[in-house]
Order: structure tokens, then sequence, then C-alpha cells
């Protein structure tokens, strides 16, 4: 097997990692990258910070190598805005896809029907965080930033553009909200009905399937490695889990519970409901003919990480309170709903907020957490109705580390749960996809081998049953309250 470099771009850490032959890893490196809050809802990077992460990781996983590097297989974060000019150098700070500026503008959208009209076209809908809200926002308050720029790109392009000088962007990428899946060609109508017809030119052309760029001078020297070495870039982070964790037979699915809730499902069809719910994603994957029904949450960790500062609890803890608390949460039930960019998936809702019911003097702190994690579950399973899962589930993600928290998903979920032994799996899934562009030759079953199966415990399951039920009735009045 060639001696390739995953890495993986994430939002706030990125991660180097090289596999051997057995899909095993062999040497890794991180480095975390600064998120900046701002007021108004803004979130930003600063891309070069993020390309110092780049460098410094692979770097430091080259040093851990006894021999030469064959090639650099790139993959990170989704969606946002990357503005960049011709060299490649940001214009202004990187919008992060946890940006919440253009929420009253994601609104308004929703109002006079801009979102649904995208969605018949492109099978996706649009969040405040997403490329069509962002360049409106910015094309309304910040037009020279647009004049500047040469390209609106993403996280992953962006670093390419850099490493190799190439401005392109991978499908998956360009997917959500203007690519028409059908075709894997920007629909003009859907950038109309953003009102961004006259920005259409920073939009950079897809890349070809299985398309190979080569380091230039540039990249060489910030990297440490050849001039000329072989690169990929992308799909971006949620495929290259897919890919990296095992997906492949239509109808398998990913639950990736990270910062966020990202569910997946592999389909061979580009088809969708045009009046179905304008929510989540139908994303191109590098195979022609093989796509990704999309449901990134905005629930996941980030709601538990804020759960353990309310309560002064190490999150190191969560196993035993999950424990200490029985399935039901002692009564108290939960929305997730924490961002304050509101919900993306399975349902667009910038107001959409969390909240508690059922408590009493009785509630203790396991209750609460429990009541948490069990409502992310639930919020799960919402996304995989909609996606439309019906084979295997894989599961990745800081969430599926805790044993506990894994078999609430599986019992909520009904289906048991596939989790690979390596957590480099999007670095893993990119590595393959690069392996495929360069012809080199691997066993898949191999490499999705290490791993563990959770299986559902029936009898709590039923329990689960009528929970969700509730959870339903319970989003459906909260989004009663949230439209007014």
């Amino acid at each position: 097997m060639l001696r390739i470099i995953g890495v993986d771009i994430g939002t706030s850490l990125t991660k180097a990692v090289v596999f051997d032959h057995a899909g095993v890893s062999v040497a890794q490196a991180s480095a975390p990258s600064r998120v900046r809050h701002l007021p108004g809802g803004a979130v930003e990077q600063d891309f070069e910070q993020v390309l110092g992460t780049v460098a410094s990781v692979v770097r430091e996983v080259t040093a851990q190598l006894d021999g030469p590097v064959d090639a650099l297989a790139l993959t990170g974060q989704g969606d946002g805005v990357w503005l960049r000019d011709a060299d490649g150098f940001c214009v202004r700070p990187a919008i992060s896809w946890l940006d919440g500026r253009a929420n009253a503008l994601l609104t308004e959208w929703q109002r006079t029907g801009v979102t649904r009209a995208v969605f018949r076209r492109t099978g996706s809908g649009m969040f405040p965080g997403c490329a069509g809200p962002i360049l409106a926002y910015l094309d309304e308050h910040e037009p020279s930033s647009l004049d500047r720029a040469a390209v609106a790109g993403y996280c992953v392009d962006a670093v390419l553009q850099r490493l190799t000088g190439e401005i392109t962007v991978d499908v998956s990428d360009a997917s959500l909200p203007f690519l028409d899946p059908r075709t894997r060609q920007y629909d003009d109508e859907a950038i109309a009905a953003c009102g961004l017809r006259h920005r259409k030119s920073l939009l950079a052309e897809p890349a070809k399937p299985h398309a190979v760029f080569r380091l230039n001078r540039a990249g060489a020297e910030l990297l440490g490695l050849p001039e000329g070495l072989p690169v990929t870039g992308g799909p971006f982070d949620l495929p290259a889990c897919a890919i990296g964790a095992g997906v492949r037979e239509p109808g398998d699915g990913i639950l990736t519970a990270g910062t966020t809730l990202a569910c997946q499902v592999l389909s061979t069809s580009p088809e969708f409901d045009p009046e179905g719910e304008p929510a989540g994603m139908l994303l191109c994957t590098p195979d022609e003919g093989r796509y990704l029904r999309g449901m990134p949450a905005m629930v996941g960790t980030a709601g538990l990480d804020w759960a353990c500062r309310m309560l002064g609890i190490d999150v190191t803890t969560i196993g035993e309170l999950l424990t200490a608390s029985t399935p039901g949460a002692g009564g108290v039930r939960a929305l997730p709903f924490l961002s304050s960019s509101g919900e993306r998936a399975p349902f667009v809702d910038a107001a959409a907020r969390a909240q508690f019911t059922g408590l009493s003097l009785e509630t203790s702190r396991a209750d609460l957490v429990r009541a948490l994690c069990e409502s992310i579950a639930y919020a799960a399973r919402h996304c995989f109705e909609a996606a439309g899962l019906t084979g295997t589930l894989y599961a990745n993600g800081g969430g599926v580390r805790s044993p506990e928290w894994t078999q609430i998903f599986a019992d909520v979920l009904g289906k048991d749960i596939v989790v690979p032994g390596d957590p480099g799996v999007g670095a893993r899934g990119a590595v393959l996809v690069a392996a495929e562009a360069l012809s080199e030759p691997f066993d898949a079953d191999l490499w999705a081998a290490n791993s563990h199966t959770v299986h559902v415990q029936p009898q709590i399951a039923e329990v689960y049953e009528q929970g969700y039920a509730d959870y339903l009735d319970s989003l459906a009045s909260a989004r009663q309250q949230w439209s007014r």
C-alpha cells in the first residue's frame, strides 16, 4: 500500500494519520485550531492559523515514519464560506459553518419560499451557516469582500489551493446548496433564487471524479514534502467518514456523534421528494451514481459539554452518570437544540431552542444528563427516518467513545451499531479515496474489519418507542412556539 498521509481539518482540531495495508494507524498527530465567536452570532476562523495546523501535523507525522511519503489526502469541515484571492489568500476571515449572522435572512427566505425553491432544484435544504445565505448576507452588508475575492469556497479547497495552486472544489462540498446532483453542475435557477446570479463567477468548477493534484513549490516548502507529490482534495468530512467507516451498500448509514450530529445514508439514486421538508443535504460522492442523503443536525457533544459546564461535571464521568439514571431519565424529557444557530436537520429553524421538562426536587444531575443524551439519540432517529436508513448502521465521533451513550443510541434507533476501532475515520476515508484515485489496490473488507458491534437491548428499545413518540409530540408543540 502506498504511504498516504490522511489529513482531516476539523473545526477545532486538525489530525493527520498514516495507515498500514490493513487499515491500522501507524502514525498520527493533531493540532488545535482557533474558533472565534463574535457578536451577532458570527463565527470565524483565521485561515493562516488553520493552514499552520496542517503544516504542523504533516511535519509531525512524517517525522514518525521510516520512509518516504507517497501522497497526501485532504478532508475536513464543510459549509461556511472561505473567500480567497487568485493566489489562495483569504480576503477576510473564514466564515464557519457554525455562523449565525444570516439567521434573520434565512428566516425571511423560509417565509418567502426561497429555501423551498432551492430545495426543489438541488435536494438540499439551507441553514444559516451554508454558502447561500452567507454569500447573500455578504453581498448586502459586505460587498467589498466579495469584490476582492476570486473564489468563494470551503476549507478543504482553500487548503488545496495553497498547497497546489489549483482553484477547484470537491463535488461533495459543492453539493450544498447550488449543485444539481443529477448533473454535478451548478443550477443557475438555485443561484438566482438566492439573488446571487451576479456572483456565480466566485463558485469554483467542481473537480472531476478521482482528480489528483500536485504539491507546488510553496506547498512543498510549507509541509516539508517533495514538490510534485500527489494530493487529493476531498470529499469533505461527512462523506469521508462514511467511506472510512465502511458504508458501501445502499441503505447503509453512519452516525457521527461529534460536536454536531451527522446522520447519512447511502443511495444509488439522486431522486428526492421535492415537496418534502427542505432540510438536509443530498451529497455527491467520489463515485458517480452514488449519493449520501445527509441529515447533519446541530445537536451533539457540544450540548453535552454545555451540560457538564452548567452542572460542574467532568466529562469523564458521563458514563457513570448515564448508568446512575434509568432509561426514561426519571421522567425528565429534553429537546436538545442548544445551538445559537437553531437546527438544520431534519428540519431547519434558526429559532429552535432547547428545553427540559418533568423536573422535580428529586431530579438528579444523572437524570438531566441522561435526558439530554436520550434526546440527542431521538434526534438521530428522526434524522435517519428522514434519510431512509434500511441497512447496516456504523458510528464514529467522540460521542461513541462512551459505551453507555452508544448503547442508548442503539436502543433508541432499534439498530445494532458497528463502531470502527480506529478513531481517525475521516482521514481513513480520505486515504481510501486517494488510493482509488491513484489506482492503488486495497482490501476494503480488511480495512473495515477492525470494529466492534453494539447490540440492541430489545426490552429497553420498547421503552424508548414511547419516549420517541413523546419527543416528536414535544417537538411539534415547540415548533409552533418558535414560529411565533
